[in-house]
């Protein structure tokens, strides 16, 4: 690259950190608070859930890139033009790549990045995550419930216990479920365990009180009492797998058996074409901004500010592209519109930048020869109006 070609991608570079950098904390936090349950409800470590934030953090950087890019391409060719840098530039006749160059060097390499992220990267990330809170909960009874504390299970099973002692032994056992429409069960118990398999809590001298949906109650007391808990143990200990988790090759070849791909084939073949295009908006988002700020402007002239018109453009391109994933999770024919949309976009950005313009020296001797004629102009008529008022004097 050329000097100047340097100093503007130097500059591009700085201004997409600095706007990157507060809005992926913005986003990132938003998501970690959203699994702050890991500690508050699994009883983990605080170094547990910064583990969990860490993986969570690259998922969502190839969502932030474009949006990154257009606020500093805009800003920087702003600021530029605002401290003249862009007229001189422009002033000089240098090429128009001198601008657009760099920008689009740096826009192509976070394509590529974003690419590797989005389908390499992320779902590796993605099934850490889940694996992790899978074996956060998976022993949730024996060792995570706090003492003299209610704990939600899973939707209307609570469970409280008075001591933990040494051993997988529960003291005060308290367990509410509500989970069969026809009848609640409230079980009490002096002492109950966990067997080392996980699969059952097994409560010793209590009594269990069974009230159906009209009101009548049954008690019945137990000296042995077997709770089984198989399928709440197998929900929480298995990271379950969704489309957005799966490989790239996964995804391109599924495999027919997978019981989440016979469930939501559709969201599969959605999350494929998403990971196929989306990766490219960085580089569309680029032209966009540079179509819009990169021309050397009057400060006089009444106009949106660049980064604003980038950016509600940028953001229409991107609600139009997830309008198509939603149509393709509908109906495979609609596939072709994902990729329609920032290509002809791209399409037009480009013509519009490469269009037929006049040289630089050609409408800088133009601007000049204007502003001449007119200084001429005025220079005339004040000398024709002396002219009269001393001839009348």
């Amino acid at each position: 690259m050329k000097l100047l070609e340097l100093y503007i991608a130097k500059r591009v570079g700085q201004m997409f950190l600095t706007a990157l950098l507060p809005v992926l904390t913005i986003i990132w936090v938003t998501q970690v608070l959203g699994r702050i349950n890991l500690v508050t409800d699994s009883g983990q470590s605080v170094g547990s859930f910064f583990k969990l934030a860490s993986l969570i953090l690259p998922t969502i950087l190839p969502a932030v890139l474009p949006f990154a890019m257009v606020i500093g391409v805009t800003q920087t060719l702003t600021s530029m033009n605002n401290d003249s840098e862009l007229p001189v530039i422009d002033a000089a006749g240098a090429s128009r790549s001198i601008v657009t160059r760099p920008i689009l060097v740096i826009a192509a390499l976070l394509c590529a990045f974003s690419f590797l992220m989005s389908n390499f990267v992320e779902p590796k990330l993605r099934v850490s995550a889940r694996e992790m809170i899978a074996a956060a909960y998976a022993d949730l009874l024996s060792s995570v419930i706090e003492e003299k504390t209610f704990r939600r299970l899973e939707d209307g099973l609570y469970v409280q216990i008075s001591e933990r002692l040494s051993g997988r032994v529960l003291k005060g056992l308290f367990v509410a479920d509500s989970r069969d429409p026809n009848f609640d069960l409230i079980y009490y118990a002096r002492e109950g365990a966990v067997d080392e398999s996980g699969t059952a809590l097994v409560m010793r001298d209590g009594e269990v009180q069974r009230k159906a949906r009209d009101g009548n109650v049954s008690i019945v007391r137990f000296d042995s009492y077997s709770f089984d808990l198989t399928d709440l143990s197998q929900t929480r200990g298995e990271a379950r797998l969704h489309a957005g988790d799966r490989t790239l090759a996964f995804l391109l070849d599924p495999d027919p058996n997978d019981s989440d791909f016979q469930r939501r084939p559709e969201e599969y073949r959605s999350e494929l074409h998403r990971r196929l295009s989306t990766w490219a908006l960085t580089f569309v988002f680029a032209l966009i901004s540079l179509v819009v700020s990169a021309d050397a402007r009057s400060h006089r002239e009444a106009r949106l500010h660049p980064m604003v018109a980038a950016l509600g453009l940028s953001i229409l391109i991107y609600l139009l592209q997830n309008y198509t994933l939603s149509l393709v999770e509908r109906n495979a024919l609609f596939a072709p519109l994902v990729y329609a949309v920032p290509g002809v976009a791209a399409l037009i950005a480009a013509m519009m930048l490469a269009r037929a313009r006049k040289p630089h020296r050609q409408r800088l001797s133009q601007a000049i020869g204007y502003r001449s004629s007119q200084l001429l102009d005025t220079i005339r008529n004040r000398f024709d109006d002396t002219g009269k008022s001393g001839g009348q004097s």
